[in-house]
């Protein structure tokens, strides 16, 4: 079991940056994969970033691809996900998401976060 915590959320202009968190429990979480998805009112939750489970592979939406960097610290149970060059269109609650692998399918994932709200204002 592992449960997941994010946190780094906040409202920025177009342009920023923020740096959200995943906090994970338990001794098992440098084992799983790790992905982000977001969902913005209306729309369905979708894929942003993924990474397996020793940080060696990395894996982005296109719509983000160069804007956003995924990464983990297994000693410190947490992984990260770095957001620059932000714009209004990636306004959504952002949530990590623990699996067996790191795909871009969120069926994949056994266990989620509460989410994170992140407002870009233009």
């Amino acid at each position: 079991q592992v449960q997941l915590v994010e946190s780094g959320g906040g409202l920025v202009q177009a342009g920023g940056s923020l740096r959200l968190s995943c906090a994970g429990s338990g001794r098992t979480f440098s084992l799983y994969a790790m992905g982000w998805f977001r969902q913005a009112p209306g729309k369905e939750r979708e894929f942003v970033a993924a990474i397996n489970w020793s940080g060696g592979s990395t894996y982005y939406a296109d719509s983000v691809k160069g804007r956003f960097t995924i990464s983990r610290d297994n000693a410190k149970n947490t992984g990260y996900l770095q957001m620059n060059s932000l714009k209004p269109g990636d306004t959504a609650v952002y949530y990590c998401a623990a699996g067996s692998l790191a795909t871009m399918r969120r069926y994949d994932y056994a266990y989620w976060g509460q989410g994170t709200q992140v407002t870009v204002s233009s």
